[in-house]
């Protein structure tokens, strides 16, 4: 199972946004983007992939998506938008609700979802430039891997991942969000992971 962590400190905590401005709407166009990179494929839709969203933006932060699409679940990349919607509007206060078949919401920090996935012993590591190559990284399966929103992770964030993590770098060029989620799916297929 692949595990991508995708932080927006900017990122709507309700679903009280409007689908067709998602720009304005705490960058969710850059969500929308990262989702559809971490999970559709040509004809076909990834179902290898556990994809946690940790959004900061207003009005209530912070808020935990996590999503695992199944076999057989039908979204279009028009879908994407609306679907973050009605799971952000299905929150409960103190429960993780599944708001959609795979799909569900809580309030969680990066921090707390960090010292679970460590609970479970996975690999974490977390994309900056001036990390060590992809392609010269080791990589177990079942790693996790953090990426941050334009703005990067907070400082807080990042002196808790120094500690538990490998930084690593998809090359020298900064790349979108959406992009590197891309080329990391890229190079585990290409290893085979």
């Amino acid at each position: 199972m692949r595990n991508f962590v995708y932080f927006s400190g900017t990122a709507r905590t309700s679903g009280n946004f409007d689908v067709n401005n998602l720009m304005k709407s705490g960058r969710m166009d850059i969500v929308v983007h990262f989702i559809i990179n971490t999970f559709f494929l040509s004809h076909n839709l990834r179902d290898d992939v556990k994809l946690h969203l940790i959004f900061y933006g207003p009005p209530d932060p912070p808020k935990h998506i996590e999503i695992q699409i199944k076999p057989d679940t039908e979204i279009s990349k028009k879908d994407v938008a609306n679907l973050i919607k009605k799971i952000l509007y299905k929150y409960k206060p103190n429960q993780k609700i599944e708001a959609h078949p795979g799909c569900y919401v809580e309030k969680k920090s990066l921090l707390k979802l960090i010292d679970e996935l460590l609970e479970e012993e996975k690999e974490i590591f977390i994309l900056e430039k001036d990390g060590k190559p992809l392609r010269d990284t080791k990589i177990p399966e079942d790693s996790v891997f953090i990426i941050g929103d334009h703005l990067g992770l907070p400082k807080k964030e990042l002196k808790r991942l120094r500690g538990v993590s490998s930084k690593i770098s998809a090359g020298p060029v900064v790349y979108f969000a959406s992009q590197i989620v891309t080329i990391l799916n890229n190079e585990l297929d290409i290893r085979g992971l």
